[in-house]
């Protein structure tokens, strides 16, 4: 019944135009870091253009992204009494949350892999000769697409609470703006879903010439999943009492 449910969401998505936002970040990202001059003394002349990628990609492209798709996915619901229809039916109501959760994290791993696809290529386009630094490769690109798993439980919670579907993406564009201001707060930004994937992305300290952040990877990891615990279970408990 779940894959049944995923199904469905998947057939959604594919009557429609929104799954081309996939490309819009990767696009500008590749534009900016093959532009982007080598820097004197890097260790990796690889994590140059990252550096300049990820705020490209993460601090208003990717939350505007996940904002998207989560009130699109409830879009349907919301219109014609679609909740009272499904919720009706014989399928088990975390079922359906899962499906709709598990599709959002997929596409959002689609766009992780497309801005990796585009890294690679500017390495190989412009003949990088230092090797891939894969601890890197593999911190920014999986450690960045679990640093989104918070923001899309919130955003797919909220989504479902509001009828509206422009009311959840001003909600989104509300707390995406200030972004590049939380990113430099020690006290906030570890804290704060939709600049979470930014701080972890961002090569840090020995990686590169711009000194690093103020929080180590691991303890951002575990704000991170402890966020996403609060945030799932939330939206777990909420479409289990919800009234039809």
């Amino acid at each position: 019944m779940f894959w049944n449910l995923v199904q469905s969401e998947f057939l959604k998505m594919r009557k429609t135009y929104i799954w081309l936002l996939l490309f819009v970040s990767p696009a500008f990202a590749f534009v900016a870091g093959f532009l982007t001059e080598q820097v004197e003394g890097a260790p990796n002349e690889w994590v140059i253009p990252l550096v300049i990628m990820t705020p490209i990609h993460t601090i208003l492209f990717l939350p505007l992204i996940i904002g998207v798709f989560t009130s699109f996915l409830c879009r349907y619901e919301h219109k014609n009494g679609g909740w009272k229809q499904l919720l009706s039916l014989p399928v088990k109501r975390t079922n359906v949350y899962l499906s709709k959760f598990f599709l959002t994290i997929m596409l959002i791993a689609i766009n992780q892999g497309l801005v990796l696809v585009e890294w690679l290529a500017i390495g190989f386009i412009k003949g990088f000769e230092d090797p891939i630094p894969y601890d890197v490769m593999v911190r920014s690109f999986v450690g960045g697409w679990i640093a989104t798993l918070p923001l899309a439980a919130i955003m797919l919670l909220i989504s479902m609470a509001w009828s509206s579907f422009a009311a959840p993406l001003a909600f989104n564009v509300v707390f995406t703006v200030p972004n590049i201001l939380v990113a430099n707060s020690e006290t906030y930004a570890p804290f704060y879903p939709w600049v979470q994937p930014f701080l972890t992305m961002i090569p840090k300290g020995g990686e590169g010439p711009w000194g690093g952040f103020f929080m180590s990877f691991e303890s951002l990891v575990y704000a991170i999943i402890g966020g996403f615990i609060l945030f799932f279970a939330s939206g777990l408990i909420y479409i289990n009492k919800k009234a039809v």
